[in-house]
């Protein structure tokens, strides 16, 4: 897992290039986000399970026929396992938030989550409005905590919805 730092100097090394203002102005972006990244983290953490139960609750409100008959998350075992699921999105979700890169979410996420639901048969379009559902009360959530420079909020989210919903599942 790389973070925003170690993935800027990675591209400027292996093109043998020294850092140019766009470099310099890419990392005080970051450090000026640090710590609003460090406190919306823990503002997530303490708050993940209240966020996954109301993002299932608001997911299922959407897209009543999941868990109807037939649905994807009918049967109590399918319904847990899309809990479960959005806590996943949510946890890599604050890694990437913190490292301001989202190279975690390809390694840890996206590769074998593309397999796993294609082989399960579950669309795209719920798991991504799952995973926009989340970033809606994260960003909520932090808003209430009195956290207020959160533009990085939607990254990590919004990259594994586009890429979810770009690849072919």
């Amino acid at each position: 897992m790389r973070d925003a730092v170690t993935s800027l100097i990675r591209n400027y090394d292996v093109t043998g290039r020294y850092l140019d203002r766009n470099a310099i102005d890419s990392l005080k972006s970051y450090f000026d986000t640090g710590i609003a990244r460090v406190q919306a983290s823990a503002v997530i953490n303490a708050n993940a399970a209240a966020i996954v139960k109301q993002a299932g609750l608001q997911l299922f409100d959407e897209l009543p026929e999941l868990i109807r008959p037939g649905g994807n998350a009918y049967t109590t075992r399918r319904y847990a396992a899309c809990l479960r699921d959005l806590d996943y999105y949510l946890r890599y979700a604050t890694y990437a938030l913190v490292a301001g890169d989202t190279d975690v979410l390809d390694e840890r996420v996206l590769e074998g989550l593309r397999e796993t639901y294609n082989s399960l048969g579950v669309p795209p379009g719920p798991t991504v409005c799952g995973i926009q559902i989340l970033k809606a009360i994260v960003k909520e959530t932090v808003a209430e905590a009195g956290i207020t420079n959160t533009a990085f909020l939607d990254q990590p989210f919004d990259y594994m919805s586009r890429e979810l919903s770009e690849k072919n599942l």
